[in-house]
């Protein structure tokens, strides 16, 4: 794989960062040294191998729905600085 300026640019702008040339420099060395490291995994003999999702073969337990009972809404609520009568209200916190 290529890496060079243009990619180098497109990465800062999707990851919301600037990098000076020392920084980039140093990163296109440290990307390609990953990437390079990853092209071992091609030699291996995968023939025999079973695909599977998780290495550990956990699958997923499934279980039935049931209703509990819960705490009351008014106790809970009784302690907010902000709410309605159904739930906290909270600054937003995502930009």
């Amino acid at each position: 794989m290529l890496i060079d300026d243009q990619l180098m640019t497109r990465l800062e702008e999707i990851s919301c960062i600037a990098l000076s040339d020392s920084e980039k420099d140093r990163l296109k060395t440290e990307l390609l040294e990953t990437l390079d490291s990853m092209t071992g995994f091609t030699k291996l003999d995968t023939q025999g191998v079973p695909e599977c999702s998780h290495v550990l073969g956990n699958t997923n337990v499934f279980r039935d729905d049931e209703v509990q009972p819960s705490f009351d809404r008014e106790l809970i609520l009784a302690n907010a600085p902000v709410k309605n009568n159904e739930m906290f209200i909270a600054p937003k916190t995502i930009g």
